[in-house]
């Protein structure tokens, strides 16, 4: 086991990792940009040095100063958390290079499956549905056509990359060109590749996600379901578990298909299988996440399964503890990620002084953060400020549960999007479990009148 980790990351996961180490005797090395100085991970950890200016490129992409950094440190090992580095093959590349272990897959394995297109063409060898499309294609004339083919509406779908960047929905062929011209730019600006490929838009559908652990030693966990469906611009504001909309038999099938995409690739780590459901229940891969997920808390609850200490050990060359009849799901688990941000200014971010702070408690109640009363938060970075995740004997009381522990978080000094949250879970269609990916963007529909 390691004696040492560096947190190539910030704000709540650095936090949560920094948890995890401490839980597990290991000492931790934090990285901090200059506007964030005086964040929580920075106080929490062993040891913290300053990594560049508050600009993202220049300090948590420094993949140079880092690794400095963990040298000068003695750290054996970097876990990346979520976003920034967690999935840049070449930082993964570097780490081996250095004898650094990278807390995560390979640098081959993050750039086969990050590679959309390769991912989907594995998927269909290992027998999992995949969404009716193509290979990346260049020539937009060549993709106009396969549009056509494939028929509208559809979706151009960067290759590399995530977040919602580089997608572009086509619904009549007079739109292709200047879509997939658009798509390819801001993939290229995005992540440094212009290559895209075209899927059939599925509509209306729900987003389901699948975690997954794996060791070294061949041995594959599927610890259930996610659902994701409650999104604004393909960012995802509520997720739960288990879904609502998906019978123990698609369950199951999910489960088994996932696995069976792990094995496929020999994955080691924790991972997420991403399917979209249909309305007739026919489920389809749309991509693999070889990190951690902002949304990870949810799975932990309902299977009392540390991850992040799991993905350490894992990382370490543990086996796994538990077969896969040993892995129980409890009760009914929600969380929702409160953004600083204001929902009636057009989701304007918010940035300053947290001057007054409140956060929930109560049994089965977990608020991930990183904020504490009189932080200043950055105007650089990420408008995530913490998530709320509750746990119920069912869904009913799990909802009921969610809006009085968003009741009681008060944040003073920001806007964030709490007030929002509530009316979410408010909403018809989130009561009765029936919302797909569409419900957000028609619910501010009906919101703004």
């Amino acid at each position: 086991m390691f004696s040492k980790i560096l947190i190539a990351n910030r704000g709540e996961i650095a936090v949560r990792i920094i948890r995890a180490c401490r839980e597990m005797g290991i000492s931790t090395v934090a990285i901090y940009s200059e506007a964030d100085k005086n964040a929580l991970h920075v106080s929490l950890a062993d040891e913290a040095y300053c990594v560049g200016p508050a600009q993202v490129g220049e300090s948590y992409l420094n993949m140079l100063s880092i690794l400095t950094i963990a040298f000068y440190s003695g750290a054996q090992a970097i876990h990346p958390g979520y976003g920034l580095l967690s999935e840049n093959a070449k930082f993964v590349t570097l780490c081996e290079k250095c004898n650094i272990t990278f807390i995560g897959p390979s640098s081959d394995m993050i750039s086969s499956l990050g590679d959309k297109d390769k991912a989907r063409k594995t998927m269909q060898e290992a027998g999992v549905p995949v969404t009716p499309g193509t290979e990346v294609i260049t020539d937009e004339n060549e993709a106009r056509a396969a549009a056509k083919k494939i028929g509208y509406p559809i979706l151009i779908k960067a290759r590399s990359g995530g977040g919602g960047r580089g997608i572009r929905l086509v619904e009549k062929d007079g739109d292709f060109l200047n879509a997939f011209r658009s798509a390819s730019s801001e993939a290229a600006a995005a992540f440094g590749d212009s290559g895209c490929y075209i899927e059939k838009f599925l509509h209306p559908v729900k987003h389901i996600e699948m975690q997954i652990l794996c060791d070294k030693h061949g041995n594959v966990l599927c610890l259930g379901e996610r659902e994701c469906s409650v999104q604004r611009k393909n960012q995802k504001l509520i997720e739960e578990s288990p879904s609502p909309s998906i019978t123990p038999e698609i369950r199951e099938n999910m489960m088994e298909a996932a696995t069976k995409a792990a094995k496929a690739v020999n994955y080691n780590s924790v991972g997420t299988i991403e399917f979209l459901l249909d309305k007739d229940k026919n489920f389809y891969f749309m991509e693999m996440n070889t990190r951690l997920q902002v949304e990870h808390g949810v799975t932990e609850m309902v299977t009392g399964i540390d991850l992040v200490q799991w993905q350490i050990r894992v990382a370490a060359g543990a086996k796994l503890n538990k077969t896969q009849d040993q892995i129980f799901f409890h009760g009914h688990v929600i969380e929702c990620r409160i953004n600083a941000e204001n929902p009636d200014k057009n989701f304007m971010p918010s940035c300053g002084k947290i001057t007054q702070l409140h956060i929930p408690g109560g049994s089965f109640v977990r608020f991930d953060t990183a904020i504490y009363q009189n932080y200043v938060i950055p105007p650089f970075y990420d408008s995530m400020v913490g998530k709320v995740i509750v746990q119920g004997r069912n869904r009913e009381l799990a909802i009921r549960k969610m809006k009085m522990a968003l009741s009681e978080l008060s944040i003073g000094g920001i806007e964030h999007n709490r007030n929002l949250q509530v009316e979410i879970l408010s909403e018809k269609e989130f009561v009765d479990g029936t919302y797909t990916t569409d419900f957000i963007a028609d619910f501010e529909k009906r919101r703004n009148g």
